[in-house]
């Protein structure tokens, strides 16, 4: 094929959760491009082995089954998942990259849990472009934009969820406070601001009764693992500007992974983002997790947690584990106890 030759994209059915902001219609051409890939570059791709992945999520949350052989649209971008992998955007263009999460992200996996199976390839055919040859990128295509530039000063009730690491409980404990503090007659936005494109984790909260929910890739970054410093925090006060205007509101805010990861650590070091703070839920999956963590998140950002939550609430012997060597409230995200929540966040 000759480089800068178009070609039309005969049929496409499936625009992937990863880039919730690109219409179909700009979905019409790709062109063979031997360029460096960037974050959000969308390609069109043929599925050539079947590996951990296996399905594929749409933007409006319904899942796929993939085949070998079908031909579907991808966007760049990094992941950092301990549970799964670590998978960088490749330096120059590959004619096979690795689909490294169900959301339709691709990129070339550096490092994976044993656990877990090699990931399903993909065959790069080209870039999605326009006629023009113009390369269609996500961060270009925005769902949603803040109208405000500058913040009112008194803003939504924050209450932040971070916790040891990813699946320890963060997004079901999110999603328990998001039905406590609607429950008590309050209206809660919620927004995960760092990770890799995922709808169960908004569509969770957005079940619990939240009235708006959202996350990075409503503002077009298929995932957050390597940006830097200044575009981390610039999600963090668009999704600030856009969903927690109103003073009697509550925001519910989850960064992903751990206290020791990358954008978290970012977030948790900028003063910007923790004068925000009304409330902080420390999240762990057992006991011993509940209480290094605290103490690290205290020690490393001089944060003190306002609670124990997540997986390690769902045992009695757990939480008597953690009363043992805190004073901390425990959530019981699975069974939240409202006299409590109505203590604990208002």
């Amino acid at each position: 094929m000759d480089g800068d030759s178009i070609y039309k994209i005969k049929r496409l059915n499936i625009i992937p959760s990863s880039m919730p902001g690109v219409n179909k219609r700009n979905v019409l051409y790709y062109k063979v491009d031997n360029k460096k890939p960037e974050l959000g570059d969308v390609i069109y791709g043929e599925v050539d082995r079947i590996g951990q992945h296996q399905s594929i999520e749409n933007k409006n949350g319904r899942i796929h089954k993939i085949y070998s052989g079908d031909r579907l649209i991808f966007a760049f971008g990094n992941r950092y998942a301990p549970d799964y992998y670590e998978a960088l955007i490749p330096d120059k263009f590959k004619e096979e990259v690795d689909m490294i999460a169900r959301s339709g992200i691709v990129a070339e996996v550096v490092s994976k849990n044993n656990q877990k199976k090699d990931p399903t390839t993909i065959k790069t055919l080209g870039y999605v472009c326009n006629a023009d040859g113009k390369i269609l990128n996500t961060i270009e295509h925005p769902m949603t934009t803040p109208k405000l530039i500058e913040k009112k000063p008194r803003r939504a009730k924050m209450i932040v969820f971070v916790g040891t690491s990813m699946n320890s409980g963060k997004s079901f404990a999110a999603a328990a406070t998001v039905k406590a503090l609607t429950q008590l007659g309050y209206n809660v936005r919620a927004s995960k601001i760092t990770g890799t494109a995922t709808l169960k984790d908004i569509l969770s909260m957005d079940d619990a009764g939240a009235e708006k929910v959202s996350d990075f890739t409503y503002l077009g970054y298929p995932s957050t693992y390597m940006l830097p410093k200044d575009t981390v925090i610039d999600i963090f006060n668009k999704l600030d500007l856009k969903y927690a205007n109103k003073s009697t509101n509550y925001w519910i805010v989850e960064i992903a992974d751990g206290i020791v990861q990358r954008e978290t650590s970012m977030l948790l070091s900028d003063e910007e983002f923790t004068k925000r703070i009304h409330k902080i839920i420390f999240c762990a999956g057992d006991a011993l997790g509940a209480i290094g963590g605290k103490r690290l998140l205290k020690d490393k950002y001089s944060i003190r947690a306002d609670a124990i939550s997540g997986v390690c609430t769902a045992t009695p012997l757990h939480i008597r584990e953690i009363k043992e060597f805190t004073d901390l409230p425990v959530f019981i995200s699975a069974k939240p106890d409202m006299t409590q929540a109505k203590e604990l966040f208002l």
